[in-house]
């Protein structure tokens, strides 16, 4: 399925560059770019450069949510964002919705395929994936437990990303959480949904070291994907103010907050997410509501305003080359 056991997830946002992808390849792992929050047209761009140096890389895609959100949660958390806005000198812009630019994606990827395509944050239509490998793509669907990983087969998927809670940034859940014990970790995790699908799987969550790795590929993944690891790098596109934080000592801890998005995110433990610990469920609403909010905070250099997404294992992420990181990986392993 993959080149090499070490993939560097999509970091929307503008952290997942051309790049990390080329560096990545090029140090025998495998990257993919992001789309999300970019428009189709600026995609294109990035797919043709990446392609240009000759590698092999994939493309992450958002899947639109189906469940509206509530719209008078959403209206009561902007009236208390008013006051951080006030702090920065910025205006809150009202509350609206998209969808990412989905279709215009998935027309640019059927037409000017990829290697692989994954997906996040719910399960593309089978007639979606079927055009995808049509086009000549492998598609990937993204995961958190069992139950998600029985319905992405059914969709005709190639593979699972198998996605603990432990790692960085959102949760690619899309189903309610299961009212069983959670899984300790990324191994325990793809062993569960190895015994329930017969799919290849490729690890995500907390994972910073080759110890971290080994028992996830034990337990039978074809790969793991690590997002935190690659963030302090020096072909990451994340903020400096997010590269530093990741080194600074203030910070002694990571929680899963919905104060940056609107969706469950694994955080740095920042003054934001203190202040706003009952944030509702909205994404994207949230996302593009605090939007000014945090480029106003960046502007400034005041990391306690931004969302300083971060895996458990966030104090091992190195300021090195990708290269460097991917190669000490495959080297310990």
């Amino acid at each position: 399925m993959f080149p090499s056991p070490i993939v560097v997830a999509p970091m929307a946002g503008g952290t997942s560059t051309v790049d990390l992808v080329v560096a990545a390849a090029r140090s025998g792992g495998f990257g993919f770019l992001a789309a999300g929050y970019k428009s189709a047209q600026t995609l294109a761009g990035q797919v043709a450069e990446a392609r240009a140096a000759g590698v092999d890389f994939g493309v992450n895609v958002f899947v639109p949510g189906t469940i509206p959100p509530d719209a008078a949660a959403l209206a009561v958390y902007r009236q208390e964002l008013e006051a951080e806005a006030a702090a920065y000198g910025v205006d809150l812009p009202p509350v609206f919705e998209d969808d990412d630019g989905w279709q215009e994606k998935i027309d640019l990827l059927a037409s000017d395929p990829v290697p692989l395509v994954s997906f996040t944050f719910g399960l593309a239509p089978a007639s979606v994936v079927r055009r995808l490998q049509r086009a000549g793509s492998r598609v990937i669907a993204s995961v958190t437990g069992v139950e998600e990983a029985e319905l992405a087969a059914e969709t005709g998927v190639d593979a699972l990303t198998v996605q603990h809670q432990h790692a960085g940034s959102h949760t690619a859940a899309f189903l309610p959480p299961s009212r069983h014990a959670p899984a300790a970790d990324t191994a325990a995790l793809v062993s569960l949904i190895r015994r329930a699908v017969e799919l290849p799987l490729i690890g995500a969550g907390g994972l910073g070291s080759a110890a971290d790795i080994k028992p996830v590929l034990a337990a039978g993944a074809v790969a793991v994907q690590l997002g935190t690891a690659f963030i302090r790098t020096a072909e990451s596109g994340a903020r400096q103010l997010h590269k530093d934080a990741l080194a600074d000592p203030q910070y002694t801890e990571t929680v899963i907050t919905r104060a940056f998005t609107g969706k469950p995110a694994r955080a740095l433990a920042n003054r934001f997410v203190r202040d706003h610990p009952y944030a509702p469920a909205g994404y994207p609403a949230i996302h593009h509501l605090t939007a000014p909010i945090r480029a106003a905070a960046a502007a400034r250099g005041d990391a306690g305003g931004i969302n300083l997404w971060a895996g458990t294992s966030w104090r091992q992420a190195r300021d090195v080359a990708a290269g460097e990181v991917v190669e000490g990986f495959l080297r310990e392993l």
